[in-house]
């Protein structure tokens, strides 16, 4: 049985309520693309997001790889008005066996909510959806159906932001995830890249669209920056002794990268940076900040603008820092007169 079948399966027009962990691959390779394909209503569902009883009847009901207890415990209570009940799996995730050799952790998770759920899945006639013809042979007495994969289409229209602050900007870290929680939530296309640690993936963590990158040496990071694709660059700084005495090298990292700059004010990048010419400077305002970061990524005119100013910036201060060098080796009026006064000495 294949996609057709579950096709007729699902026939009419009804509600469909998708059960995953989180946003995942198996749900939008497998099962979207095949309840899509037969016109339903789609309620995507985490495990923690339980509808009222009465909106299940006539519904068919989806758990894509694992069954959570509080949604086991809902649809037994429903089922007799339930349409339709299935389990999708893309791994052999009903027989605990097959993940031996993986970390036990996994093979724990896995015997809560996936095998040792089989069942219950079968004593609630839940039909069963499998993504190879292997796990359509192995449960061939459930009559499982094929759901073949499509391809997953591109972000290509994201709008990345980044802030790739090092280990000791901890406080900006955390100043700026209610920003960039607003900016998600306010315009589906912003994703954001930030450099961290595993403090990071715990503090951005249920944030759609958001990549945690690892720090990494300096050779390696430069090699990072030279990637394209990323358009708004942040570089929020604390007011703090440590911070006065900075410089302003995160414009050229953000400038490099083909971004534009939204920079705290009383930061050396605030002294090279006009506002509104080659960048933004934007008081240390979370509201002002998602604002600032929502203007960049919907005018992408006034934001190429911005940027080929920036670029201009950076070849100016370029130029200006080489005819300092030239100074660095020419002997100091100040240090000869130290050195003829201690020898008299």
């Amino acid at each position: 049985m294949t996609l057709s079948s579950i096709q007729n399966g699902l026939a009419g027009d009804r509600v469909v309520y998708v059960v995953e962990e989180q946003s995942n691959p198996s749900t939008d390779c497998f099962v979207l693309p095949a309840i899509s394909a037969c016109g339903h209503r789609v309620v995507r569902c985490s495990f923690a997001d339980l509808p009222a009883a009465d909106d299940l009847t006539g519904a068919v009901v989806v758990f894509v790889r694992y069954v959570p207890p509080a949604w086991a415990k809902l649809v037994k209570a429903v089922r007799p008005r339930l349409r339709g009940l299935v389990f999708f799996m893309d791994d052999d995730v009903l027989d605990v066996r097959s993940s031996a050799g993986m970390p036990w952790h996994y093979r724990l998770k896995l015997a809560r909510l996936s095998a040792g759920r089989l069942w219950w899945l079968r004593r609630h006639g839940a039909e069963l959806w499998v993504s190879t013809a292997y796990l359509q042979k192995k449960y061939v007495k459930w009559e499982p159906r094929l759901v073949l994969p499509s391809p997953v289409s591109s972000a290509t229209n994201l709008r990345r932001v980044f802030y790739h602050g090092t280990a000791s900007h901890g406080a900006e870290k955390r100043w700026l995830r209610p920003v960039v929680e607003k900016a998600l939530r306010q315009d589906e296309r912003v994703a954001f890249e930030i450099v961290g640690g595993r403090d990071l993936d715990s503090l951005y963590r249920g944030l759609p669209r958001v990549s945690v990158v690892h720090q990494m040496k300096w050779p390696a990071f430069r090699a990072f920056l030279s990637l394209t694709g990323r358009l708004v660059g942040l570089a929020p700084l604390m007011n703090s002794p440590f911070n006065r005495a900075r410089s302003y090298t995160k414009f050229f990292d953000i400038t490099r990268c083909g971004a534009v700059g939204i920079y705290s004010p009383n930061s050396a990048c605030a002294d090279v940076v006009s506002h509104g010419v080659d960048g933004l400077i934007v008081e240390l305002d979370q509201e002002a900040w998602v604002e600032a970061i929502l203007n960049l990524v919907r005018d992408e005119p006034f934001r190429q603008t911005l940027l080929r100013n920036a670029e201009a910036k950076m070849g100016e201060l370029a130029d200006k820092a080489q005819g300092g060098y030239t100074e660095l080796m020419e002997p100091s009026q100040v240090s000869g007169e130290s050195r003829s006064g201690s020898s008299s000495n």
